[in-house]
């Protein structure tokens, strides 16, 4: 019997971000389509992470100052199995460690990322790790006044994660204590100033890891050193088509697992406050080459404004887009070079702003 897959998407529901979600939208995901099973009321699920050994889906709250930990039904619905404070603000990002033992976030609005470790039925256990980030804020008015920790991604062999900090235009290289938990800073790596380095993505074979950067709307390749913590620019590159005039920032950045293509979102506006458009957003696809550096393949449109978020689907057969300002998910096949088709909306849910999938044998 086939696996039976399922897409939770997270959304934004609260006034203040202008949120038209209501919480955490189940979809049944197929090839061709998409039919919601279920909806778990949450404000603002912003982030959402799969734990499929104990079948348990994470949500950070934004704004908020806790995450919800919930039990994946065989049907793919949700239920609650515990909540614990972040001994923060605005928890914009979390992420399983590779053992899966912890579980760390990244609080956006007061600068640190923390950690907890994952209790046999899923849930979290009390704080056991945190850091605080501090440095140089850079010159965006609004947008730079002090740290802003947008994400913390681990390197493929675990132990080490980064964490991009959109305030201080610095990537943070940081590690994890295996046994206790524990969480340390062990380099700063400025990257251009006012650039607001958003997400990262690693390469899954060369010592190279790109940043998108949101308020410049740029790519950055780093190459990393693996006897050192300290990360070299190598190349930086626009996500925008020179032709498109607009307000942008930069949202999302994945790579395929085979090495060869890198993806990023673009987001028309100001900020997350303005409408967006008018016209649809765009993907910037480049080709990765055999020394980790780009070479730009196409603009794709996602088929809606604002794309906060972007994955590949497990078959990696299609990239998927998180259209916040329409309200849509898009699905775009890739050929076998990487390229990008049209988009074909499979899906309508107010603000999505993430998508993980979950397959039940």
């Amino acid at each position: 019997m086939a696996p039976q897959r399922f897409a939770y998407v997270g959304t934004r529901t609260t006034r203040e971000r202008d949120g038209q979600g209501q919480g955490i939208a189940c979809f049944r995901a197929e090839r061709d389509t998409w039919e919601q099973v279920s909806l778990t009321p949450a404000v603002n699920p912003g982030f959402l992470a799969v734990d499929a050994h104990r079948r348990v889906l994470h949500a950070a709250h934004g704004d908020h100052d806790y995450l919800t930990s919930y039990r994946i039904g065989d049907g793919g619905e949700l239920h609650e199995v515990g909540r614990r404070h972040t001994e923060g603000t605005n928890p914009a990002h979390l992420a399983l460690d590779p053992t899966g033992r912890f579980l760390l976030a990244a609080n956006h609005t007061s600068g640190s990322a923390v950690a907890f470790p994952v209790e046999a039925d899923g849930s979290l256990g009390g704080l056991c790790g945190k850091v605080q980030f501090t440095g140089e804020p850079g010159p965006h008015r609004s947008d730079q006044k002090g740290s802003k920790p947008h994400q913390v991604a681990f390197a493929p062999e675990g132990g080490v994660f980064l964490v991009p900090d959109k305030g201080l235009d610095t990537v943070f290289t940081c590690s994890l204590d295996p046994r206790s938990g524990q969480l340390d800073i062990q380099a700063a790596t400025r990257l251009r100033q006012g650039s607001g380095p958003r997400h990262v993505a690693f390469h899954p074979a060369l010592p190279v890891v790109y940043a998108v950067n949101e308020l410049d709307n740029t790519v950055t390749v780093l190459h990393r050193h693996l006897a050192s913590p300290e990360l070299q620019p190598l190349q930086i590159l626009p996500t925008m088509p020179e032709r498109d005039v607009r307000d942008s920032r930069a949202a999302e950045v994945a790579v395929s697992p085979d090495g060869t293509t890198l993806y990023a979102s673009n987001r028309s506006g100001a900020g997350d406050r303005t409408p967006g458009g008018p016209g649809e957003d765009t993907l910037a696809v480049y080709r990765i080459g055999d020394d980790g550096l780009l070479t730009l393949l196409q603009h794709a449109s996602t088929g809606g404004i604002r794309p906060r978020f972007i994955t590949l689907g497990p078959d990696n057969e299609a990239l998927y887009a998180a259209n916040e300002r329409t309200g849509t998910i898009a699905a775009l096949a890739r050929d076998p070079e990487g390229a990008l088709g049209a988009p074909r909306r499979i899906a309508q849910v107010g603000s999505p702003v993430c998508i993980v999938f979950f397959e039940r044998l």
